[in-house]
């Protein structure tokens, strides 16, 4: 096996755990996962949902998304600031394409590939990555 098929076996298996990862969020009306993966090891993993020590609620009464909820890519880098990991050189799995906030941390955390499941509506994060030179890979999920 070519290391070509080798690392699409990867990309599949950790975006389908980046799914499984988001069943953690509490969050109503979307639930995204991700992982930061650096020489074959999960260094890091994120779920979208509100601040450490906040109700798990992600939603208002009006079904609106409250504006302190944490998306998944974000709480994943963030988790990485509070450990000796470092993310430099690192692929990130996660399961919606990034938003253009999430995409800029992404290229400061020194993340080189970002492989994600399922397209959102703007695609601004994704041509931002590419623009910093970061491999983005879409990988439909079963």
């Amino acid at each position: 096996m070519d290391n070509q098929v080798k690392q699409e076996v990867l990309d599949k298996r950790y975006i389908r755990m980046a799914n499984i990862w988001a069943e953690n969020s509490y969050c109503k009306r979307r639930q995204v996962g991700a992982l930061i993966v650096k020489d074959k090891m999960i260094i890091s993993d994120g779920y979208n949902g509100t601040p450490a020590g906040f109700e798990n609620i992600c939603e208002d009464e009006n079904n609106v998304t409250k504006p302190y909820v944490l998306h998944a890519e974000a709480n994943a880098i963030t988790k990485i600031a509070r450990s000796n990991n470092s993310s430099d050189g690192a692929t990130m799995y996660v399961t919606a394409s990034p938003c253009i906030e999430c995409a800029k941390l992404i290229i400061q955390a020194g993340i080189r590939r970002v492989v994600y499941s399922e397209k959102y509506r703007l695609e601004d994060g994704v041509e931002l990555l590419r623009r910093a030179g970061i491999e983005v890979i879409y990988l439909k999920t079963e």
